[in-house]
């Protein structure tokens, strides 16, 4: 308890979406993979889409203080 664990250093390629038989499927790094229905994909692509423009103002904010 107590200990720091280092992240992970983030992954630069994009993860791969397909749909079969009703059903969303995320490929990702390392075989990484999940399945999902319409809605939560749907609510997944909402909740990284706000992440990624937070994560994006946040390396430009840091490469520009003010």
């Amino acid at each position: 308890m107590g200990q720091k664990i280092s992240p992970a250093e983030p992954e630069q390629h994009p993860g791969v979406a397909t749909a079969e038989q009703g059903v969303v499927l995320l490929d990702g790094p390392d075989g990484v993979a999940i399945a999902m229905t319409p809605e939560a994909a749907e609510e997944t692509g909402r909740r990284l889409m706000a992440a990624a423009q937070e994560a994006a103002s946040q390396t430009s904010a840091e490469a520009h203080p003010s």
